[in-house]
């Protein structure tokens, strides 16, 4: 297949002034275009379904209609099956919360006796009391904290459902006029050779999901190997309450494996608090567990997943999730791996079809 040739001028001026204006763009628009890029990405991640439903030769309003229908339909079913045994838990925990601060008290107690008996004497045990106390009340009353900044709790709210639902509406249109926005941008962008695995927004597509897939896949897995070890540390007698809280546990860690960089150490806080609660000897134990569970993810897990998800060199992967933190905090981090597989997409398939002009570098004198 011939490649289209950039002219040597056009990429004297065009090329840097295009590049200028993309990058004033994104710098004015700001949320904008981060509401756009994520309404684009969920759209993205639907299409496949979206056509699968319309083949039946349904309309394809219809056919997204149904889809975000069935989308919402699953989180709801999903919700109410795993409601109940995580609430029961959580009640659990907030029922044995009194039973657990006393039983830290008289551990932070009898090391003040121990402290004391070798000559050390710091006093541990009424700021050791203050805190657990203040931890306590802060669980157990957490609705008193709502009331008490519920000005700005509301605002924000009402914010972030302003723009999840800006984003829905966005998404619901990208996905009705998929088919017009697809030809627009195979005009734009060089022929392929026809075929679905030369076809720019076929493999633009195909990226994302396969991110997607490989992520959630992560998360499967690292929520499930967190609350499997509490569990057996549970049986072994090492963590008693992992047992009790398992599953709300490995819920709560494989829902933060979605966040980079902070999401597990997020996800390991509420059992190693716990664990604290319940023994400093036990803390550190739970604490090495998910240190060791981190280990596992980086080493093992992430590299087998996502090897076969972006292809794309570490490095490359690292300066994207802190280029996105550094412009949007973590939702920036969180669409940054996607944009990174389009980039990379984008990237191979014009290497396959432009080619820039050479520049004559022979000395005039030589002619």
């Amino acid at each position: 297949m011939q490649r289209t040739v950039v002219p040597r001028w056009v990429q004297l001026v065009l090329l840097p002034v295009a590049l200028f204006a993309l990058w004033a763009l994104a710098k004015a628009a700001g949320k904008v275009l981060l509401i756009f890029v994520i309404a684009a990405l969920i759209a993205l991640i639907l299409n496949p379904v979206v056509a699968f439903v319309q083949r039946p030769r349904l309309p394809r309003g219809l056919a997204v209609l149904i889809v975000y229908v069935a989308f919402f339909l699953t989180l709801v079913g999903i919700g109410f099956l795993l409601a109940n045994p995580i609430s029961n838990q959580v009640r659990t925990f907030t029922n044995n919360l009194p039973h657990i601060v006393k039983e830290a008290n008289t551990t932070i107690a009898n090391l003040q006796r121990e402290l004391n008996s070798r000559g050390l004497h710091l006093e541990i045990v009424k700021q050791g009391n203050t805190a657990l106390q203040s931890i306590q009340d802060k669980v157990a009353k957490s609705a008193g904290k709502f009331v008490s900044f519920g000005g700005s709790l509301l605002t924000e709210a009402a914010s972030a459902i302003f723009d999840l639902v800006l984003v829905f509406v966005l998404s619901v249109y990208m996905l009705v006029y998929g088919e017009q926005i697809g030809r627009l941008v195979r005009r734009a962008m060089p022929d392929g050779d026809g075929t679905p695995a030369d076809d720019y927004p076929i493999l633009v597509q195909h990226a994302v999901s396969r991110y997607i897939g490989g992520q959630l896949l992560f998360s499967v897995l690292m929520g499930a190997s967190a609350g499997l070890s509490l569990y057996v540390f549970g049986l072994l007698g090492i963590f008693p309450d992992g047992r009790k809280y398992a599953l709300a546990f490995g819920m709560f860690y494989g829902v933060m494996e979605l966040v980079p960089y902070i999401g597990p150490i997020l996800g390991a806080l509420p059992a190693v608090i716990v664990a604290l609660f319940t023994d400093p000897i036990v803390g550190l134990w739970v604490a090495l567990l998910f240190v060791g569970l981190q280990q596992l993810e980086g080493h093992v897990v992430a590299p087998q997943v996502f090897g076969h998800t972006l292809r794309i060199n570490p490095l490359l992967v690292i300066f994207a999730l802190l280029l996105g933190l550094q412009l949007h905090g973590i939702v920036g981090a969180l669409i940054a791996l996607p944009i990174l597989a389009i980039l990379r997409e984008t990237v191979v398939y014009l290497s396959r079809h432009v080619e820039l002009e050479p520049w004559d570098r022979t000395p005039r004198g030589l002619l």
